[in-house]
């Protein structure tokens, strides 16, 4: 079965960076979108960023300009560059894919329920 773990969170001040990775394991045998969630405490998963087969890439406005997603060559691997790191970004990150390579439009490509693969999490901590 298709598998995905994070790593990479820790804790930064503001204004610097992290390099979050996950690993995707398990197989792929069709097209797929990935993208980035985030969770704070109290709060439901908020999509933030994702790619799609053809690697057109979807950003929430309260990242964009600083997060950029990427894959590896061989997609077994992707990633969210996070730059210029502010409080409100502290939350768990969480990986996903979903089944499908065409992106959706913005009101539906974050919507939780229409990603089928998860990973655990890794928390990022931002202070002042």
């Amino acid at each position: 079965q298709v598998q995905l773990v994070e790593s990479g969170g820790g804790s930064v001040q503001s204004g610097g960076s992290l390099r979050l990775s996950c690993a995707v394991s398990g197989g792929i045998s069709s097209e797929y979108n990935m993208g980035w969630f985030r969770q704070a405490p109290g709060n439901g998963r908020e999509g933030i960023a994702s790619i799609d087969n053809s690697g057109r890439r979807m950003y929430v406005s309260d990242v964009k300009g600083r997060f950029t997603i990427s894959q590896d060559n061989a997609k077994t691997t992707f990633y969210l560059q996070m730059d210029d790191l502010k409080p409100e970004d502290t939350a768990i990150y969480i990986c996903a894919l979903r089944r499908g390579g065409t992106q959706y439009t913005a009101e539906f490509q974050f919507r939780p329920e229409f990603w089928n693969y998860w990973g655990q999490g890794t928390q990022v901590t931002v202070s002042s």
